[in-house]
């Protein structure tokens, strides 16, 4: 790891975007060069002291979600070449877990997450901000699959906080970020050219640091 400072990437969009295969892409194009990434999902607010009734009712989608002071304070540091100990968000016990996971800074951080683009704190220490624009049939899907078999959740219940919660949060907070963004990825790590073009920045900005 050099002592320049690294290139700090914002990659946004909504749930089920293709935000990841974005980020994945990206990594696979700088193999040679550390590539870290960074979860707004995995900073969500400590909620232990709130009864677990309370917690089943949190909106994930909303702004009030996120511990951005934490994230924000976790990036600076990350950039001044400090490691971190990034949160780890237990979705059982709707709180974040007692464990950590131990981060050393690199040299492109790369910031995923469905609000990042909504916090001009956090839009202010990026480098590249990108948002991953894909349609909402595409989007449910996508995420029905993964709470299923990942969180361990029923259709029914996935379908219901996409109703309740999600596509009014997606048309309230997310959908307005976009116009923050340099660049617009329409169907995310599919998008070839897309990619090509946002690796050639990247390398450009590292040359030039």
């Amino acid at each position: 790891m050099s002592k320049k400072k690294p290139v700090i990437i914002g990659v946004a969009g909504g749930s089920g975007s293709g935000k990841t295969s974005v980020t994945k892409a990206i990594q696979n194009r700088f193999a040679d060069q550390s590539v870290l990434v960074i979860e707004q999902d995995f900073y969500y607010r400590d909620q232990s002291d709130i009864p677990m009734e309370e917690r089943l009712q949190t909106n994930y989608d909303h702004p009030l979600a996120f511990d951005n002071d934490l994230l924000m304070e976790h990036i600076k540091e990350l950039a001044k070449q400090q490691p971190v100990e990034k949160p780890v968000y237990d979705y059982t016990m709707h709180t974040r877990s007692t464990d950590v996971i131990p981060i050393e800074p690199k040299d492109v951080i790369i910031i995923e997450g469905i609000l990042i683009l909504d916090d001009p704190r956090l839009i202010e220490l990026m480098d590249i901000k990108v948002f991953v624009d894909t349609d909402a049939d595409l989007r449910i899907i996508r995420r029905l699959l993964r709470d299923i078999n990942e969180r361990g959740r029923s259709i029914d219940s996935v379908i219901n906080q996409y109703i309740q919660t999600v596509r009014p949060a997606h048309l309230q907070f997310i959908e307005p970020t976009k116009r923050y963004a340099d660049v617009i990825i329409p169907e995310g790590g599919q998008n070839v050219v897309a990619i090509d073009l946002l690796a050639t920045k990247i390398e450009k900005i590292l040359e030039l640091d």
